[in-house]
């Protein structure tokens, strides 16, 4: 088993793509694997992975789904990983990034972490950090039922979490807001480290990413993530607990 796994899914991004997955690949940690999980590209972004001719970079194939919850989901069932960490195709990390997280985590000993980013605007450049003036050093539920405050790229979580929040949802009607879904169940389990520091660049360019296709309304974005949270903890011992946070019940 390796150490992490870099999850990144993508879709034509053949004009990003080799950039996200060499700032996996330049990380000052050993031992990961980068599963490059595609989601029925038809540009050639296959042809940049097998050009890299680097054993750590997989191609994982797949048809076109629409939305990122599946090509990561499959990601996730495949990885070799202690860790797992999520790389959009159009973003990148800094170099020590992944390294600096695992120093918090042992120091911690929390099961998930998360960072600041630099935010990228197609034509304008990086202009500001995407979360201001966030000095918490840790993330926990209430945390989040609040505000999503986890950039996806940014995020690293212990493999073994997955047997119990299983993955991101992949319903249509869950596009755009998969990824708070999830670590909303995950901050059920683990707080998060979070390291308010940039390391990473963030492309925020919605007109070309999946969040085109989704609502931006955030009552609607809520509603739908703290239904899903409320099925998923269904039956358990935590659902009394959520729905207290939820609706604010002391």
């Amino acid at each position: 088993m390796c150490l992490i796994s870099v999850i990144i899914p993508t879709w034509n991004r053949e004009k990003t793509l080799k950039k996200a997955i060499l700032s996996a690949l330049n990380q000052t940690v050993d031992s990961i694997e980068v599963l490059v999980c595609d989601d029925g590209s038809t540009d050639k972004s296959e042809n940049i992975v097998i050009s890299l001719k680097d054993d750590r970079v997989k191609w994982i194939p797949g048809e076109r789904g629409g939305r990122p919850a599946i090509p990561r989901n499959r990601g996730i069932k495949i990885s070799k990983g202690q860790w797992i960490a999520f790389l959009d195709s159009d973003d990148e990390w800094m170099p020590n990034k992944l390294e600096k997280q695992l120093t918090t985590l042992t120091k911690h000993n929390h099961l998930a972490s998360c960072t600041n980013a630099y935010r990228y605007i197609p034509n304008k450049g990086v202009s500001d950090t995407l979360l201001i003036n966030e000095n918490k050093s840790i993330l926990t539920l209430d945390d989040l039922i609040k505000v999503n405050q986890v950039i996806c790229s940014s995020t690293i979580v212990h493999k073994s979490l997955f047997l119990d929040v299983i993955g991101f949802p992949e319903g249509r009607d869950m596009r755009g807001v998969e990824d708070y879904a999830l670590w909303l169940r995950v901050a059920t389990k683990t707080k998060f480290a979070f390291i308010n520091e940039p390391l990473l660049v963030y492309n925020d360019d919605p007109v070309n990413s999946e969040r085109s296709q989704s609502t931006n309304d955030p009552n609607i974005q809520r509603k739908k993530v703290f239904s899903n949270l409320l099925i998923w903890s269904k039956n358990t011992s935590l659902e009394k607990k959520i729905i207290q946070k939820i609706y604010g019940i002391n």
